[in-house]
């Protein structure tokens, strides 16, 4: 039903920005809420940002006012937009969708890894002097 693919990471110095894209390779995004994970070496997945499929918007105490979720329906993608990026912010990030397309309703939107079923690849984020 939905295959997903992350783009963007890759090394930036402290203080810089980077745009995560995820993309439905099969399927449309536009039904599902989208979540926005990371998982550093020896450290739990943590959600850090997630959107319904009508917008609504959520983030992580450690990213609030940072980042930047948004999504391009006629586009099929979901961004993450990463601004003012620290070395802590070192990790995989994965996006995600749930099982169903409005499984819970249009404005949900969760930050539990538990609430999601589609995964993508990964992209790497390497903050660094």
């Amino acid at each position: 039903q939905l295959q997903l693919v992350e783009s963007g990471g890759g090394l930036v110095q402290p203080g810089g920005s980077l745009r995560l894209s995820c993309a439905a390779s099969t399927g449309t995004l536009d039904y599902y809420a989208i979540g926005w994970f990371r998982q550093a070496p020896g450290k739990e997945r943590e959600g850090v940002s997630c959107i319904s499929s009508s917008g609504n918007t959520d983030y992580s105490d450690s990213v609030k006012g940072r980042f930047t979720v948004s999504r391009d329906n006629a586009k099929n993608t979901v961004y993450l937009q990463m601004n003012n990026l620290k070395p802590e912010d070192t990790a995989v990030y994965y996006c995600a969708a749930p099982e169903y397309g409005y499984e819970y309703g249009h404005s949900w939107s969760s930050l539990s890894k538990q609430d999601y079923h589609y995964w993508g690849q990964g992209t790497q984020v390497t903050v660094s002097s």
